[in-house]
């Protein structure tokens, strides 16, 4: 018998749109981008970064992020 692992994504939303499918056992903190403008992509909301130390900026706000990271655990 083969056993075949099911790994669960969430979707969000770079700042231009597109989509980001996102391993929520792989992130390992987000912040609100804090920088001086310019420093991340204009409609920057949440930075997420994962545990291979990848920064990913998304349109979603921090807690809609943590909430979609909270339900999908």
């Amino acid at each position: 018998m083969n056993i075949i692992p099911i790994v669960m994504l969430i979707t969000l939303h770079g700042p231009g749109g597109q989509e980001l499918d996102i391993n929520p056992h792989e992130v390992s903190s987000i912040r609100e981008p804090a920088a001086p403008e310019g420093h991340f992509p204009r409609g920057t909301r949440c930075i997420v970064i994962m545990s291979n130390s990848r920064i990913n900026a998304v349109h979603e706000d921090c807690e809609t992020v943590r909430s979609l990271l909270e339900e999908a655990k």
